[in-house]
């Protein structure tokens, strides 16, 4: 359990940021395990091919799955709310060889593995390249996409700063993530693999919306980085909906939501594979589901010990975009 302990100066001072580089590291943790964020299944399509030829390596060691802890000073907490990308891998290119030592080793306390070695033989040369490959990534596989993925996450800066004016921090506390419970004078984020006590002691607590932390939160509380905490933001599961001029009009047909499943039926898929893409109870997609079905436009047919759903040739007909 992690536990934040605010004082009323801390109330005051929690602030929301973006932070790009949050993004590429939970980028790249999805193009290592894509099934598990199937949120993101069509952006991991499209992101996978384009990092071919890129050298992560240092990424890969410093970003490692797993454990208590992972070096800060890759993604550091924001100092402004909307940083650029070149202002935070600046940041990241300033840190201390002694910081980039003590991080590492405290990771790997274990035992140095190859790919980390160079982070403690020469920190300053390895910093120059990590931030190269960051780089690297960021230009492929997330500067395209961008302008969608900023949109998503002013929304919910927009959205929770008028939250807090409306009701105040400890009411605005309340949907940030399941995990996540305002308790007495403290803000708990269960379950966690370590069990820690955060005396915020006027730093306040900085709030850091991430698409790609979906369906986790990260806590960061680690000296000498500002207190954070990372959470995927709302409307998560509408992120990479294809764009389409016709949506409107479907849309008004058949309500949003069921014209977001029918699109996703391309091809036959489960209820639970359904809930998981767009961030949706399965309960609510069975809902739906069944209405479709009962419509003419989708049908269902076991496989081995799955339901799978498909259009049938009206759905299609609905989804094929219309000619002006």
């Amino acid at each position: 359990m992690i536990r934040y302990r605010f004082g009323q100066d801390d109330l005051l001072r929690t602030r929301f940021a973006v932070a790009p580089l949050m993004e590429l590291i939970g980028a790249f943790y999805v193009l290592r395990r894509p099934d598990r964020y199937a949120v993101h299944r069509r952006w991991s399509e499209w992101a996978a091919p384009r990092t071919r030829g890129l050298d992560l390596s240092l990424l890969d060691a410093a970003t490692p799955f797993g454990g208590p802890y992972w070096p800060v000073f890759v993604s550091p907490p924001p100092r402004e709310p909307h940083p650029t990308v070149e202002t935070e891998l600046d940041r990241v290119a300033a840190t201390s060889p002694e910081q980039v030592v003590a991080e590492i080793t405290h990771r790997y306390a274990d035992g140095l593995p190859v790919g980390a070695r160079p982070f403690v033989e020469d920190p300053a040369g390895a910093l120059g390249a990590l931030v190269g490959e960051m780089r690297a990534l960021w230009d492929s596989v997330l500067a395209p996409r961008w302008t969608r993925i900023s949109a998503l996450l002013e929304a919910e800066l927009t959205a929770r700063a008028r939250s807090l004016v409306a009701v105040g921090s400890r009411a605005a506390f309340a949907d940030l993530h399941p995990s996540v419970r305002w308790e007495a004078d403290r803000l708990t984020v269960r379950p966690a693999v370590r069990t820690v006590d955060v005396d915020l002691a006027g730093r306040g607590l900085l709030l850091i919306p991430s698409a790609f932390t979906w369906p986790l939160v990260w806590p960061r509380t680690d000296p000498p980085w500002d207190p954070a905490l990372v959470y995927p933001p709302r409307g998560i599961g509408d992120l990479w909906e294809p764009a389409d001029v016709h949506d409107g009009a479907l849309e008004s047909l058949i309500g949003h939501r069921r014209a977001r499943i029918l699109r996703e039926l391309e091809r036959p898929t489960a209820t639970l594979d359904l809930a998981g893409r767009m961030s949706v109870s399965a309960g609510g997609i069975s809902d739906h589901l069944t209405v479709l079905r009962r419509a003419g436009l989708v049908t269902r047919r076991r496989e081995g010990r799955r339901v799978v759903y498909a259009r049938t040739l009206a759905g299609d007909t609905l989804c094929r975009p219309v000619a002006d």
